[in-house]
């Protein structure tokens, strides 16, 4: 059974939350948990959440910060600091067809060009 709250923070990224919570073993020592909630919303349109929980330890700390550090510094040296996944959501949709109005234009006509048929 978990134990009371000591100190808690949130970070809201889009559909996931993630919750920061201190809390207090038997013995009274410290421990942090790292919970991922992540809201998904059913074909009626009622939502759920999933949620992910880490449990960490101090006599893990170091080694987990250390690890931490390397992934994420690798991530941005390797591929910056600009978010892409966007386009690899489950809901992301990309216009692979051009709209109606786009389609009865001809495709090289510039911005200054007028066909008075239209007016």
């Amino acid at each position: 059974m978990e134990q009371e709250e000591i100190y808690s923070k949130v970070l809201r990224a889009g559909r996931r939350t993630y919750f920061f919570d201190v809390r207090a073993t038997k013995a009274g020592d410290y421990y942090l948990t790292v919970t991922e909630s992540k809201k998904f919303t059913n074909d009626d349109g009622s939502f759920h959440y999933k949620k992910h929980k880490i449990y960490l330890y101090k006599e893990d700390f170091t080694e987990f910060n250390t690890i931490l550090n390397e992934m994420t510094n690798y991530i941005i040296n390797e591929k910056g600091q600009e978010v892409i996944s966007d386009r690899h959501q489950k809901d992301y949709v990309k216009e692979e067809f051009p709209s109606e109005e786009a389609k009865d234009k001809p495709s090289n006509t510039s911005f200054t060009d007028v066909d008075f048929d239209d007016i």
